[in-house]
């Protein structure tokens, strides 16, 4: 089986201990040359200056590519566009556009009244430019603000309509949701690449959290098997082969490329990547 593309995301620190591990997390996976790295917004536009800064740092600093997030939350359409700029003339011309997470304890996404109403605007806006790679996110589980079945690929056909070029998913316990998802969009129309997120689950009860916040369904024999493994004290090892069996059964049928949701903490990434074939020695054959 072909080596699989990898992504990596990381979030901006916030702290100097999460400065360290930010670094620490780049050292460990940028020898496995992935086609890219991004750096997230918090919810509500919180950690703008921060994003900017990490995105900066690691374009001048590692040698990667590197795409900055880029939401409609707290901001104009004149300040959303400018942050955009500051990116191009810095040398960093890979968007992923996001409508963006209200802020914390906000009822739910309200457009900025001089802002984009929504993700599709703001790729349109940017896919003006000229000057940017876009990509989206997509949602193989219903987004929880999703009106409708199939409500989620027809927001990912506007959006690449509008001028994205790719998708990466929100996260998924289960292959079938993916490639049901990805079969979906195909049937509506979508050809741009959807990249499958992959979230190696670190710590199971944080994750439940995460996947009951933006509505990825949950199995219940995870919850089961977490329990036994937590019990056992093999939860990083229930983890690890876990995420490895859901990429290579997503590899199996055809997709090619794998986007890994870090958390700043690098090594089941980086363990998985090893189990799949991707090793520094692997990328640099591959390269050759």
């Amino acid at each position: 089986m072909p080596v699989p593309a990898v992504s990596f995301e990381f979030f901006p620190p916030q702290s100097l201990e999460a400065s360290f591990r930010l670094w620490e997390s780049l050292q460990v996976l940028a020898p496995l040359r992935p086609a890219l790295v991004s750096v997230t917004y918090g919810a509500g536009g919180t950690t703008r200056a921060l994003t900017h800064e990490a995105v900066t740092t690691i374009g001048r600093n590692y040698g990667l590519r590197v795409a900055a997030h880029l939401t409609c939350v707290n901001a104009t359409r004149a300040e959303t566009m400018a942050i955009a700029e500051t990116y191009a003339a810095a040398g960093i011309t890979d968007i992923v556009a996001l409508r963006g997470d209200p802020p914390k304890g906000a009822g739910g996404f309200a457009p900025h009244p001089e802002g984009f109403a929504d993700s599709v605007a703001l790729v349109a806006a940017l896919a003006a430019t000229g000057r940017f790679t876009i990509r989206v996110g997509a949602y193989p589980d219903p987004h929880p603000d999703a009106i409708r079945p199939g409500a989620d690929v027809d927001w990912l056909k506007r959006k690449i309509d509008a001028g994205a070029s790719a998708a990466m998913t929100q996260f998924f316990f289960e292959a079938e949701t993916f490639l049901r998802f990805r079969d979906a969009c195909a049937r509506a129309g979508i050809a741009a690449p959807i990249i499958p997120g992959i979230l190696p689950i670190e710590n199971w009860a944080n994750t439940r959290r995460f996947a009951a916040r933006c509505g990825a369904v949950v199995p219940a024999w995870l919850d089961e098997a977490f329990a036994v493994a937590t019990r056992d004290g093999r939860a990083d090892l229930l983890a690890t082969a876990l995420c490895t069996e859901l990429c290579d059964t997503l590899l199996a049928e055809g997709v090619e490329a794998l986007h890994f949701y870090t958390l700043n903490r690098p090594q089941l990434s980086r363990d998985v990547c090893h189990a799949l074939g991707v090793t520094p020695a692997a990328v640099l054959q591959k390269v050759a």
